[in-house]
């Protein structure tokens, strides 16, 4: 073939795609969004459909490429590389947000039995007290744009049921070491001991503690339902995490570029939440089938009752936190 009938087939081969559709535009804006935990884990998807929403409300203008599996470290990593540009975006529990960087009010969404199942989670977390919990990371160069869910915590133990408020006593049960997780574990009466989420299965499986309170998925995808086979169902608070973007790039990006991705982290806040709510329902059927046990918690109210003081003590810290807690009691009633 002459390298003029070459050059003719070629653009020939190009036109067809480009009318078929095949050839994309190259992004305008390309943003590294990272999160900590496995990409097998559900809270994996709300980046995932973060993703797609954005690109599909830009019209492909930007691209957003997924860093998963502790690729750019954990939670901690994520938050502060974040907060310095080094990393665009990415999905951090919110329980860090009052360690790191000193945002009380998320301290809300883990008090205890204050909202007690995802229907009314979704309803807290797109809520006008969730909106103002994001807008307070705006002067620490955070963009706070939604929330994902990890799935309702319960409590693992190697050592056997756990149903009572007295089983709990002495347990060296592993914690996101932070304060208010201290006080609600040690007020069960549990050995509360801080460790990283990447170390708990070697630190279970070594029987360096005896216990974790974790959610179902987490269970699962960190297989640790193969050192601790007991699962009581305390549903003692929810997972959030928070969809964030490194302020500065933020604030630089086009208006309805920004909007899209606002509305974006709304949307799959909604969306993420009823796929980990329909999740959690397989994963325990799965767990059982892997030879976990798994126990209704019998004394619940009389858990709640306990943690009744710790919730009086947060109050009093933000008054977002108060305001969280009332709304949420409104909804809890059905009101």
């Amino acid at each position: 073939m002459s390298i003029r009938k070459m050059m003719l087939s070629a653009a020939a081969g190009v036109a067809v795609l480009a009318l078929s559709g095949v050839v994309a535009q190259a992004a305008d804006y390309t943003f590294k969004v990272a999160h900590g935990a496995s990409t097998k884990h559900p809270l994996h998807q709300y980046v995932e459909m973060y993703k797609k929403l954005v690109e599909k409300k830009t019209g492909g203008k930007v691209e957003i490429k997924i860093f998963g599996d502790r690729k750019l470290g954990g939670d901690k990593d994520v938050l502060l590389g974040v907060r310095a540009g080094t990393i665009d975006g990415g999905l951090v529990s919110s329980v860090l947000f009052a360690l790191i960087v000193k945002k009380s009010s998320f301290d809300a969404l883990q008090l205890p039995f204050v909202v007690t199942n995802y229907d009314n989670l979704s309803k807290m977390l797109l809520s006008p007290t969730a909106g103002k919990m994001l807008a307070t990371l705006d002067d620490v160069g955070i963009k706070g744009l939604g929330f994902g869910e990890a799935g309702q915590r319960h409590f693992l133990s190697r050592l056997g049921p756990v149903t009572t408020l007295a089983q709990f006593k002495g347990l060296k049960t592993r914690i996101v070491p932070v304060p208010l997780h201290k006080a609600i574990w040690s007020e069960t009466g549990a050995n509360p001991v801080g460790i990283a989420y990447g170390e708990v299965y070697t630190t279970m499986e070594t029987k360096g503690i005896d216990a974790v309170e974790f959610n179902a998925s987490s269970i699962l995808s960190e297989n640790l339902y193969k050192p601790a086979k007991h699962l009581s169902l305390t549903g003692h608070y929810f997972w959030p995490l928070v969809m964030i973007h490194n302020k500065a790039k933020f604030d630089k990006l086009p208006k309805d570029i920004q909007k899209a991705m606002i509305d974006a982290g709304r949307e799959a806040t909604e969306m993420h939440v009823a796929y980990v709510k329909a999740d959690e329902v397989k994963v325990l059927e799965t767990l059982k089938k892997k030879g976990v046990k798994v126990y209704e918690f019998k004394e619940l109210d009389a858990m709640r009752k306990k943690m009744a003081p710790i919730i009086a003590k947060w109050v009093k810290r933000d008054p977002l936190i108060d305001e969280y807690v009332k709304a949420a009691g409104k909804l809890e009633a059905g009101n």
